[in-house]
């Protein structure tokens, strides 16, 4: 890959993303099931998904040229897996196949509200280790942690632009991805789960409250806060992920923090208002007229 200047007027940012691959199935429910509980009567739909592979489409479909490492299985869940990002055009040079494990599933339940609850098989994602790829020049580098860690302490010592780590699901990290990283995203459980720890780094750290909007701070300062546009909310899968895409594209375009994480919100809304999550992903017009008014998008 060839260096470029993104903040060139007219250019593209490069999008380097390490991440997940899923096939979701989920199970639009009259309302999420209590522990034990069977809730019936739900609508089931397969959609591609896994954060890493939402990230990679909803960076591409904001603007961005978006080249993903991740790992999928020799079976025909793959294809299906892959399919729109494929036809948006992000790079799946580097998305390998492991012939002995499955491709990952995410099983999921969505409440009319939008609400859901998550289960993953991760699968072939647990085999993209470090030594099978190497990472390339790039505007940002955009992570999670639905592979394993190390993959991420590689591929953050070896990048030298922007490092976006999205701590999701939250587990414990090496002390040495948070020092790298340029801007942490978590949502309100995980700000809860990390702690302190979101304070003592010298990163960007955006902290998601659904509906409720977001907030942008260093070192425990706040620097901007915003909450979303009204929408109908009809599925909040990948919302997050796109909100974590939106964010990162717009601080590597420079833009204000404010102006930032705005835009990001009205993304993450956008998302929200269709079912599946990477079928959800907006383009970067219908975020623009969201914000602007122009537009009202319904479920």
């Amino acid at each position: 890959m060839s260096r470029r200047d993104s903040n060139v007027p007219g250019t593209s940012p490069t999008i380097v993303v390490v991440g997940s691959v899923n096939l979701d199935l989920a199970a639009m429910a009259p309302r999420l099931p209590a522990p034990g509980e069977t809730v019936t009567g739900a609508e089931l739909g397969r959609y591609p998904g896994g954060k890493g592979a939402n990230q990679a489409l909803a960076a591409r479909r904001l603007g961005a040229d978006v080249y993903l490492h991740a790992r999928v299985g020799n079976d025909s869940n793959a294809e299906e897996a892959l399919a729109m990002l494929r036809a948006d055009g992000v790079d799946l040079s580097d998305c390998a196949v492991d012939p002995d494990a499955p491709t990952g599933v995410a099983l999921i339940s969505v409440a009319p509200s939008g609400e859901n609850q998550i289960v993953v098989a991760p699968g072939a994602n647990r085999t993209l280790l470090p030594e099978m790829f190497d990472v390339p020049w790039g505007d940002a580098l955009i992570c999670q942690l639905e592979v394993p860690v190390e993959t991420i302490c590689k591929a953050a010592s070896e990048f030298d632009g922007f490092f976006c780590v999205n701590l999701a699901p939250a587990m414990q990290v090496p002390s040495a991805i948070l020092a790298r990283a340029d801007l942490i995203v978590v949502n309100e459980t995980e700000a809860a789960f990390y702690g302190e720890l979101l304070n003592d780094t010298d990163a960007l750290v955006a902290v998601t409250r659904g509906a409720k909007g977001a907030r942008l701070q260093k070192s425990g300062e706040r620097l901007a806060s915003a909450t979303p546009p009204a929408v109908d909310a009809v599925d909040a899968t990948g919302a997050g992920d796109c909100f974590t895409a939106a964010l990162t594209i717009s601080l590597v375009e420079k833009q204000g923090h404010q102006q930032a994480l705005e835009f990001a919100c009205a993304a993450g809304a956008c998302a929200a208002t269709r079912s599946g999550a990477q079928p959800s992903m907006p383009f970067r017009e219908d975020v623009e007229k969201l914000q602007s008014g122009l537009t009202q998008p319904k479920g």
